[in-house]
């Protein structure tokens, strides 16, 4: 097939085209909005395996050919994905994988190639768009047809698809994937705002998409799709029915590894009744069977099986100053997911360089969340983290990024390391919540802490439940996952994926506000350990002081060939950066230190105050006077009329090159030359004691001369 597709988005215009590029694929196209350009390519294989996942994958790349660059660092090519390609192909994925049928287990790739970037409309997006529309032409068997935007809130106004420089004006960056009647998937941050302005960037977003939606919808293929397995339908009633009499007596196991060993025994009981070649089926159809009862019982109860009601949040504890060595630690434990966050601050040295299709940019707070396999009790190899655990990072790092305090306040690099040694249900959330209060021990300048909480939702028909603070198995069986992170004051991160095609703006509303009352009571509990900031950081932690100067100083405080800066540092042991716009940072371990050598550095762009003394040193003698370099390496003249308070017939008979004396400024001369004296730099003793000395050389060098004659 080979045609195009034009989408208008307010001042935007997106072109889709098909059948020029990667024909050999299922689908391919090219979508492409102002001079930035993707292609997405979709390739299918069927499969006959008994499986109970879908295999997609989905992957986003950056050339940076696209942008006119070359990369940097040694290799000239592009290596592993970054972390942003990581964040981008799992945006693809949440927005594509919930709309397939559960029984499609064919394997599935789509593939995103940015060919030309113009640094102002971001691929994201772009790329979300072509793999709904590759998906649609492959004909696979999607229920909807997806569109996706982003929103930007600029002035008290929502933006559709805000390019680069607006999204750093703006106080919201919101992406929402949906279909013509359901969300689908919400991800973003915020600078506080309120939950009514959240919901109504949401509507906003949720009613942008629809032209994207319609317009796709006009290439929608039809695909002969057959699952590849159907179970034995008796089969599949007998054992939901032991499923059912065993179910009972669930509520007798409150604990995770209780109930999990609980299905084991189940499922090996139910086993014994087959044949060994009937194992893998029996497997499926049981966790089938298993996940409807679980949902038909929570949604019919009220009762979750950990005892909880509804809205009920797990317990809480909270310990902070754990670590003795880093500079600032906590704990937090909620129900069974523990996290234990590490804060270290660094220098602007540690700061991260990223280098992309952008220009290159510097990082100061980093977020970095592990998930090791004992976390769920599970054996597994540690290697680099997975696409999971880096989405985790970001999102927890989106939630706190616009509650750090800035550079010319705590001038440090920021990194938090946060482990997860037990999960159980939204480790990201309990990320959030660990890393605010560590940010607080450590004695970074936070306002107020940041927690976040996840909310899940089982929905049959017109009946559903919304869940607060989700175990793992209620997020596994249930139809939304919404994770909404803020202060009392408002949002600032945020994660939705929903599983079902039907899921409301009245709900996610009723969703919202009960998040925003679960929030308020976790940050109850964390202020309940520690509700403000340390008062000074870890002695652990290097020093870091910052002192603006005039930048036509920068060259005295660097001196000639670097001489007099090297001197300040090897005599100090600290470390000395130099910006562009004068600002000096001065970084070590010891505080004395880093004092002697601000002191050195204010010494040598201090401004000459008038009528003030200073100790100089004579560096040139003329006839006329002396010159003396005062204030390190200012220098004036003393006029000879200056040095003493008697006449003067010889500079040298006052002073020498070397010689340290004291001096008074007393004004620049009209071409802004320092004007110096000595007399009146002296006090009344000294002067009256001077006079005397010269008055007794006089009268000595007098009888020299009468004896001579």
């Amino acid at each position: 097939m080979t045609g195009s597709l034009k989408i208008e988005l307010g001042d935007k215009k997106i072109t889709i085209q098909t059948g020029q590029l990667a024909k050999q694929a299922a689908a391919s196209v090219i979508v492409s909005c102002g001079e930035t350009v993707v292609l997405v390519a979709l390739t299918t294989k069927k499969s006959s395996e008994l499986r109970d996942f879908f295999p997609l994958t989905c992957d986003y790349r950056e050339q940076t050919s696209a942008a006119g660059k070359i990369p940097g660092g040694f290799f000239k090519r592009e290596g592993r994905p970054s972390e942003r390609e990581i964040l981008v192909s799992r945006l693809m994925d949440r927005s594509i994988r919930p709309l397939f049928p559960r029984d499609f287990t064919d394997e599935v790739q789509l593939i995103s190639f940015v060919l030309s970037a113009d640094q102002e409309n971001d691929p994201d997006i772009l790329s979300v768009v072509g793999a709904s529309c590759a998906v649609a032409l492959a004909g696979l068997p999607f229920k909807k047809v997806v569109g996706c935007v982003r929103v930007g809130r600029i002035d008290g106004k929502f933006v559709i698809n805000p390019s680069i420089t607006e999204l750093e004006k703006s106080s919201l960056n919101l992406v929402l994937s949906g279909t013509d009647n359901s969300i689908v998937m919400l991800e973003g941050w915020a600078k506080e705002i309120s939950e009514e302005i959240f919901l109504e960037a949401t509507e906003f977003a949720f009613n942008a998409i629809q032209p994207i939606v319609s317009v796709i919808e006009s290439w929608r293929q039809d695909y002969p799709y057959t699952p590849a397995f159907i179970p034995d339908l008796e089969m599949e009633r007998n054992i939901e029915l032991c499923v059912m009499e065993k179910m009972e007596s669930i509520w007798d196991y409150p604990d995770k590894q209780q109930r999990n060993q609980y299905y084991e025994k189940m499922l090996e009981e139910i086993k014994t009744k087959y044949d060994q070649e009937k194992h893998t089926e029996v497997e499926l159809v049981f966790k089938k069977c298993l996940e409807k009862i679980i949902r038909h019982l929570i949604l019919t109860s009220g009762r979750r099986f950990d005892g909880r009601k509804p809205e009920d949040v797990r317990p809480i504890s909270c310990l902070v100053g754990l670590l003795p060595r880093t500079h600032g630690s906590a704990l937090f434990t909620r129900g069974q997911t523990q996290c234990l966050a590490s804060l270290t601050l660094g220098t602007k040295h540690d700061q991260q360089i990223i280098d992309g299709l952008y220009e290159e940019t510097s990082k100061r707070f980093m977020l970095h969340y592990n998930f090791p396999p004992f976390s769920v009790g599970e054996t597994g190899a540690l290697r680099g983290p997975s696409r999971r655990e880096i989405g985790h990072g970001a999102l927890a790092e989106r939630c706190l990024q616009f509650i750090i305090p800035s550079e010319d306040v705590f001038p440090y690099t920021i990194r938090i390391v946060a482990n997860i040694l037990e999960s159980n249900g939204s480790s990201s959330m309990a990320t959030v919540c660990a890393s605010s209060l560590a940010l607080m021990d450590g004695g970074v300048s936070l306002p107020e802490h940041v927690a976040g909480v996840a909310l899940g939702m089982i929905k049959e028909g017109e009946k559903y439940i919304l869940l607060t603070d989700i175990a793992g198995e209620e997020d596994h069986v249930g139809d939304l996952d919404l994770k909404i992170a803020g202060t009392k004051s408002g949002i600032t991160g945020f994660q939705m994926d929903v599983k079902t095609s039907e899921f409301s703006m009245d709900i996610l509303r009723e969703a919202v506000l009960q998040s925003k009352r679960a929030r308020i009571q976790i940050i109850e509990i964390m202020n309940n350990t520690l509700s403000a900031p340390r008062p000074e950081i870890s002695k652990y932690a290097p020093r870091i002081m910052t002192h603006k100067i005039p930048p036509d100083k920068i060259g005295l405080v660097i001196g000639g060939g670097g001489r007099t800066i090297r001197k300040i540092i090897e005599e100090t042991g600290v470390e000395i950066d130099i910006g562009e716009d004068g600002t000096i940072s001065i970084y070590g371990t010891e505080l004395d230190k880093c004092m002697t050598a601000l002191d050195r550095i204010k010494s040598i762009v201090e401004e000459p105050e008038v009528g003030k003394i200073y100790q100089g040193v004579v560096t040139r003698i003329f006839p006329f006077g002396a010159m003396v370099k005062f204030l390190n390496e200012q220098e004036g003249l003393v006029h000879i009329s200056e040095l003493a308070s008697y006449r003067v017939n010889r500079v040298e008979d006052v002073v020498n090159i070397g010689e340290s004396i004291k001096v008074k400024f007393i004004g620049f001369d009209e071409q802004g030359r320092a004007n110096l004296s000595r007399k009146q730099a002296l006090t009344s003793e000294e002067l009256e004691k001077e006079k005397r000395k010269v008055s007794s050389i006089n009268r000595s060098s007098r009888r020299d001369f009468r004896r001579g004659l």
